[in-house]
């Protein structure tokens, strides 16, 4: 018996099939998405929970891979909050890479153990509708080229392809009303996507274990956070980097409709089944 058939029992069962007819959407990125193991136990996971009649929704980001190919070809990136800071030629590689390498892949590993998955962009029917995104720092308002920021989800393009039980995988490039392309964090498309569906979960795969009030100790990973505190922790600079845009993705996603937020640690064995059925991970409340 597997791990997976371990988390089948009767009474794991009984709680998934709660979620019949439900929709989740899964943002999936960061390193694990070069980890074998655990590529094999999430798409065998998503196959499992697509079959018990699950709607399931994903959104990938691509972030190393990205960094891998800009790096191939003289381009050093620039972070500022844990957003990539993205020219003209930086935006060209980005969009070549999750729109087709990353994106194709997904959608054909999950076809290959018989998932029935599609990989979309977002600027396909308009998908994800965007605009350019600023930051500020002080008074400073800084501009981080072709970043953009969410303005609508055609959520009818989903709608449809879910009501004839098709997996949407979807790779994070929003456009505007010009046909500018935009880079777009995944946890904020994801975010978005969620709240337009009003999903019942919106699950962040990442590459650690939750939430932390100090990343170097792990008995203070936090099994549940409130909007508030995320924010407080925000502006004391104790949630720094990557984990802000991640975290206020996740506030963003309950004030727009999504019904739960949770954040589990795609490295484990089978870690989307187990977190579902299991407290751990960090639920945002």
């Amino acid at each position: 018996m597997n791990s997976q058939d371990n988390l089948l029992d009767e009474n794991n069962l009984l709680h998934l099939n709660k979620y019949t007819g439900k929709t989740f959407v899964i943002k999936y990125g960061g390193s694990i998405m070069d980890n074998q193991t655990a590529q094999h136990d999430f798409f065998q996971d998503v196959l499992t929970l697509s079959n018990l009649g699950i709607n399931i929704v994903i959104v990938h980001g691509g972030g190393p891979e990205i960094s891998m190919w800009l790096n191939k070809i003289g381009i050093t990136s620039k972070f500022i909050k844990g957003l990539r800071v993205t020219d003209a030629p930086t935006m060209e590689i980005v969009e070549m890479v999750l729109s087709g390498h990353v994106n194709k892949n997904l959608s054909l590993s999950l076809s290959k153990i018989g998932a029935n998955a599609i990989g979309i962009s977002g600027k396909d029917s308009n998908l994800i509708k965007a605009k350019k995104k600023y930051i500020y720092e002080k008074d400073e308002k800084i501009d981080l080229g072709f970043v953009g920021e969410v303005v609508n989800i055609n959520d009818t393009v989903l709608l449809s392809l879910i009501e004839k039980n098709y997996i949407p995988v979807v790779s994070p490039i929003g456009c505007d009303l010009d046909g500018n392309s935009y880079n777009i964090n995944a946890d904020y498309a994801a975010a978005s996507i969620s709240g337009a569906l009003k999903a019942d979960k919106l699950i962040i795969m990442t590459d650690i274990e939750g939430v932390y009030t100090d990343i170097n100790d792990s008995s203070t990973l936090l099994s549940s956070i409130t909007a508030a505190e995320i924010n407080e922790l925000i502006s004391t600079g104790i949630i720094n980097g990557g984990m802000i845009p991640k975290l206020e993705c996740c506030t963003n996603a309950l004030e727009k409709g999504a019904k739960n937020v949770h954040l589990l640690d795609g490295r484990k064995n089978h870690s989307l089944l187990h977190g579902i059925t299991t407290n751990c991970g960090t639920k945002i409340i």
